[in-house]
């Protein structure tokens, strides 16, 4: 009977660790998310680089070749003044040139900066540098947007990493708890084995290592769960907010995994500590 109810409370301690590790796996989810949408959300901003009447094939391959040397750029694309003529066209539903005779509108090249330099000072000196250029006569992007933008990223991103901080903790404190409570069925056998002789760490190991054994498992089963809400939301729903990739998933797992196991490490340390300290009296008492 005894043992059957262990079991059971075993069972529960780590369905519990489960949940818990479940909802610090999602904390890393929520961040790697928030930090994929706040990187595609600053390489939308678009830098708009107009050239010249005159400008040549050869130049615009020196631009090209200006914007593929360095790391500032994550991608641009080639806009034809045939081409912006139509997109005026289709905009305001008027073609200038039939009034003007000619076409009064100048190829340009649209250019996304990469997250590292999208700042407002980054895309200053990407402005300045090919505003310098012989056949760029301007370069336009949103220098108001990118100052808000730059803003409340840095507002969202310490709020959101507040919140992280406190669900671990809240994580950690619920682990904790789990584990004293599973240790505390067991006080009395902690204090027979220390009435008998037994070193602190003999008398620590089993639990240490059961529990230790029981967070990776349920770490790996907070895992389980958390690919299948991935699956689900990404493949099912069609909302792509975490991004796939072998890094996320073997920082995501790494850190569950680490969670489960050095939280019970820690955990099972503390809460028999505390009842190898105490006197039979005591025991009673709690």
């Amino acid at each position: 009977m005894r043992k059957h109810r262990f079991r059971n409370s075993y069972l529960i301690s780590a369905v519990s660790v489960s949940l818990v590790l479940c909802l610090i796996g999602l904390e890393c989810v929520l961040l790697l998310s928030a930090g994929a949408l706040v990187t595609r959300m600053r390489e939308n901003i678009t830098l708009t680089a107009v050239l010249s009447m005159d400008v040549d094939s050869a130049q615009c391959a020196r631009l090209e070749a200006v914007l593929n040397a360095g790391q500032q750029c994550s991608s641009y694309k080639y806009v034809s003044s045939e081409q912006a003529l139509e997109e005026h066209i289709r905009s305001l539903g008027e073609d200038p040139s039939k009034f003007l005779g000619y076409n009064p509108l100048c190829a340009s090249y649209e250019i996304h900066p990469t997250d590292a330099y999208s700042a407002p000072d980054s895309l200053a000196m990407m402005a300045a540098k090919l505003e310098s250029l012989p056949y760029v006569t301007e370069v336009l992007y949103p220098r108001d947007l990118a100052n808000l933008m730059s803003r409340n990223v840095q507002d969202f991103s310490w709020i959101l990493l507040a919140v992280a901080l406190a669900l671990l903790l809240v994580s950690m404190v619920l682990i904790v708890n789990t584990i004293r409570l599973q240790i505390y069925a067991k006080r009395f056998l902690i204090n027979t084995m220390t009435l008998v002789g037994a070193t602190s760490w003999v008398t620590r190991r089993p639990f240490v290592l059961r529990n230790m054994f029981m967070g990776f498992m349920s770490g790996i089963v907070a895992l389980a769960v958390l690919g299948g809400m991935v699956y689900y939301i990404e493949f099912r729903l069609g909302l792509m907010l975490f991004p796939l990739t072998w890094q996320n998933i073997t920082f995501v797992s790494a850190i569950v995994l680490c969670c489960g196991i050095l939280i019970t490490l820690f955990a099972s340390l503390i809460a028999t500590g505390k009842y190898i300290r105490m006197d039979n009296n005591s025991l009673y008492e709690i």
